[in-house]
């Protein structure tokens, strides 16, 4: 096998996806992840508490692959309101801090008008590079 799937322990098992595959030359793919918690329930209607429970919920993918914060490469985000995005700027950085801390990888920003899950407000993927040995 050239890959492994990466499911955090407690998780709800994801249907259809992996959360997480990691490649043998240490590259972590990381599913669109949104706002729900570890039994995919969402505890928030809120962006900033969907788009801070999305960013757990990607360092948990890193994090059980072995890597941490600092491995994430890349950030892909997809999000239904530009305005609310833009007029929380302040919010959004203070708790992408607090999860991610002062680790600014390359970034997107994409705006869709609806995600799959019709409660998600924000899904976002992610590249990590895992170190091997």
């Amino acid at each position: 096998m050239t890959h492994d799937t990466i499911q955090p322990e407690g998780w709800a098992p994801a249907k259809g996806y992996a959360n997480g595959v990691l490649a043998r030359d240490g590259t972590l793919y990381v599913g669109g992840q949104i706002g729900w918690d570890e039994n995919q329930v969402f505890q928030t209607h809120d962006f900033i508490g969907q788009m801070e429970q999305t960013l757990i919920n990607i360092l948990a993918i890193v994090e059980k692959a072995g890597g941490q914060a600092e491995d994430i490469v890349r950030l892909t985000w997809y999000v239904t309101d530009k305005k609310e995005y833009l007029a929380r700027q302040a919010e959004i950085g203070a708790v992408y801090r607090k999860v991610l801390g002062r680790h600014f990888p390359a970034m997107a920003m994409v705006v869709v008008r609806a995600l799959i899950e019709d409660e998600a407000l924000v899904e976002i993927e992610a590249t990590a590079v895992i170190r091997q040995g």
